[in-house]
């Protein structure tokens, strides 16, 4: 047995350390499509703080509504689901697990669940 033997597991790189397929550092630091991700992750991540104070406000009204007449309402239960979807859609973008640029950019505002439509039987 000699000392030369490469593990077959071994991965060989090159002296940039990336194994020869990955792009220089320079590359990505000079892309502009990472540094216009950068703006439009800053405006969704202002978007999202607004959104999540709207949401605030609707759950606010929405427990005071109950309070006060023992039931939901079916307009504050919709725009908390459509705000809700869409700081979903925000935070999908995000973290790169989705490429859609959320309302009101590249997609459409999230429209309610059809099952927010039906009656509560649990009241």
């Amino acid at each position: 047995m000699s000392d030369d033997s490469v593990p077959a597991d071994h991965v060989v790189t090159d002296e940039n350390g990336d194994g020869g397929n990955a792009a220089p550092i320079e590359e990505h630091l000079k892309s502009k499509s990472t540094w216009l991700r950068l703006v439009f992750m800053i405006i969704f991540y202002v978007l999202a703080s607004v959104a999540t104070l709207v949401a605030s406000v609707v759950v606010a009204l929405g427990f005071l509504w109950v309070l006060f007449t023992g039931e939901t309402n079916d307009q504050l239960r919709r725009t908390g689901q459509g705000i809700a979807s869409y700081v979903y859609q925000i935070i999908q973008y995000l973290t790169y697990n989705s490429e859609e640029k959320p309302f009101p950019f590249d997609a459409e505002w999230p429209a309610p669940k059809a099952d927010l439509d039906v009656d509560d039987s649990d009241k």
